[in-house]
C-alpha cells in the first residue's frame, strides 16, 4: 500500500468538493509527476473518474436533473470516439519512439487549455438571459451538432482523460437555456458513460493500474465528503482561480 496516492486522492478529492474543479486536470498530472507513464495515468485516471461519477449521476438521476436525450447525442459521438483515441494512443505508444513525450506533450495542451474552458464558463454563467439562436431550438434539431461536439471532445478525452466535465459543460451551457443543476446533472451523467467506456477501453490494452485505482479512491471518497461539506462555508472563487493558475503552470512544465 502506497498511502502517498492516498494522500493524493485525499488532496485531489478535498479541492473538488471545495471547488468543483475538474479532478482529472488536477489528478492525470500529479500521476505522471510522481514517475508513472503517462497512458498508464490517463488510463488509470479514467477508471478512477468513472467509478466517482457513479454516485453523482445516481444522486442527479434521483433529483431528475439529467437531460437524457442530450447526454445520448453527446454520447452518440463521445464513446466511439474516445474508445478510437485509445487505440491511437496506444498504436503509437508500440510504434512511435517518443510515445511518452508526445503524449507529454497534448496532455500539456490540454492543461492549458482547461483554464481557459473555465474562463469561458464563467462568462457564460453571467451571459445576458436572451436566448441565443441555438438555446432556441429543440434537442432534436441540434443533433447532429451534438453528436459532433461529442466526437470531438470525446477523442480528447480518450487521449487526455481531461475534458469530460468542464468542457462539455461549457456546450452545455451555449446550446441550452437549462437551470445550473441541469448543466451539472447532464454533464455529470454523460461524463459517466463517457469515462467508463474510454476507461474499459484501457483496460483492455492494461494502461489501467487497478491498485492505484483503489488508493486513490481510499483518500478520494473522504476527501470530497470533506471538501463538499466546507464548501458552503468557505469562499472559493479565489481557491478555484489559485487552482486553475496551478493547472495552467502544470500543462506548461509537463510540455
Amino acid at each position: 500500500m502506497d498511502y502517498h496516492l492516498t494522500i493524493v486522492g485525499l488532496l485531489v478529492g478535498f479541492l473538488v468538493g471545495l471547488t468543483g474543479v475538474g479532478g482529472a486536470a488536477l489528478l492525470t498530472p500529479i500521476l505522471i509527476f510522481l514517475g508513472i507513464q503517462p497512458t498508464v495515468a490517463v488510463g488509470t485516471d479514467l477508471a478512477y473518474n468513472a467509478i466517482t461519477k457513479i454516485f453523482g449521476t445516481w444522486q442527479h438521476w434521483r433529483q431528475k436533473t439529467v437531460h437524457f436525450p442530450i447526454v445520448l447525442y453527446f454520447a452518440l459521438g463521445s464513446i466511439p470516439s474516445a474508445i478510437a483515441a485509445v487505440h491511437v494512443m496506444n498504436w503509437i505508444q508500440l510504434y512511435v519512439a517518443s510515445a511518452d513525450q508526445i503524449f507529454k506533450k497534448i496532455l500539456g495542451f490540454a492543461l492549458i487549455l482547461i483554464p481557459l474552458a473555465m474562463l469561458v464558463k464563467s462568462l457564460l454563467n453571467r451571459r445576458n438571459p436572451q436566448l441565443n439562436s441555438w438555446q432556441q431550438k429543440t434537442v432534436s434539431q441540434k443533433r447532429f451538432v451534438l453528436i459532433g461536439i461529442g466526437a470531438f471532445l470525446g477523442f480528447l478525452v480518450g487521449l487526455t482523460s481531461i475534458g469530460s466535465g468542464s468542457l462539455f459543460a461549457i456546450a452545455l451551457m451555449h446550446l441550452f437555456a437549462i437551470s445550473g443543476k441541469e448543466v451539472v446533472g447532464t454533464d455529470i451523467a454523460h461524463a459517466f458513460f463517457l469515462t467508463t467506456a474510454a476507461g474499459l477501453a484501457h483496460m483492455s490494452f492494461g494502461t489501467v493500474d487497478l491498485s492505484i485505482v483503489v488508493q486513490l479512491l481510499l483518500g478520494s471518497i473522504p476527501g470530497v465528503l470533506i471538501g463538499s461539506r466546507l464548501s458552503c462555508k468557505v469562499p472559493t472563487v479565489f481557491l478555484r482561480w489559485v487552482i486553475s493558475i496551478v493547472i495552467m503552470i502544470s500543462g506548461m512544465k509537463i510540455i
